[in-house]
C-alpha cells in the first residue's frame, strides 16, 4: 500500500513539472487582465499578459504589439481551447526591432513587464482604452499544426491473414 502511495506522488509530481512556465515567464505578477486594468487603473503593477496578435508597428526605437488578450495555460501559453474568451485588448512595446513577417498576425505571444499607461484607440466608431505595457520579455511561441491521425485500416498494427470472422482455431471453417 506504501509502495503505491508512493508511487501515485511521484507520478503527480513528474506530471506537475511538466507544466511549468518557461524561464522568462516565471515570477511573480499581479492577478489581473486588462479588462479590469481599465477599470481600476494600476500603472506599474508587473504583469504576464499574452494572446493573438493583431498588429505590429516597428518605431524608431521600440516595437508596440496589439493584441487581443486571451486567459494563460499554467505555462504562460495563450489558451487556445476557447477560441472566443478574451480580457479585451492590451499594447506592448519592446526597446528593438522585431519584424512584423515573424510576429505575423493572428501569433500567440506572450509579455512579462509592467503596465505605464492607457491608452485611446477608435476601433471601428467605438472608443477603446487599452492599458500600455512596457514589455520586458517577449515570449513567441511555436505554431501548433493539427494533425489528423487515422487508424490503420485493420483491428490491430499489422495485417494477419488468417484474421477475421470465419477463421477458427485451425482454420477456414
Amino acid at each position: 500500500m506504501k509502495l503505491r502511495t508512493v508511487f501515485l506522488a511521484a507520478a503527480a509530481a513528474t506530471l506537475a513539472a511538466c507544466a511549468t512556465a518557461p524561464k522568462p515567464l516565471q515570477g511573480s505578477f499581479t492577478e489581473v487582465n486588462p479588462r479590469d486594468s481599465v477599470a481600476a487603473p494600476q500603472v506599474g503593477a508587473p504583469v504576464r499578459w499574452g494572446g493573438r496578435i493583431i498588429t505590429t508597428t516597428p518605431g524608431q526605437n521600440s516595437t508596440c504589439f496589439q493584441l487581443v488578450s486571451r486567459p494563460l495555460s499554467g505555462t504562460g501559453r495563450p489558451l487556445s481551447s476557447a477560441p472566443d474568451a478574451t480580457d479585451g485588448r492590451f499594447i506592448a512595446c519592446r526597446a528593438g526591432f522585431y519584424d512584423p513577417a515573424v510576429f505575423a498576425e493572428g501569433r500567440e505571444v506572450t509579455f512579462v513587464g509592467r503596465i505605464d499607461g492607457y491608452e485611446s484607440t477608435r476601433i471601428g466608431d467605438y472608443d477603446y482604452q487599452l492599458p500600455h505595457v512596457a514589455a520586458d520579455v517577449v515570449y513567441l511561441w511555436p505554431e501548433v499544426r493539427e494533425v489528423e491521425v487515422r487508424p490503420y485500416p485493420y483491428p490491430y498494427s499489422y495485417y494477419d491473414p488468417f484474421w477475421g470472422p470465419r477463421w477458427g482455431r485451425w482454420g477456414w471453417w
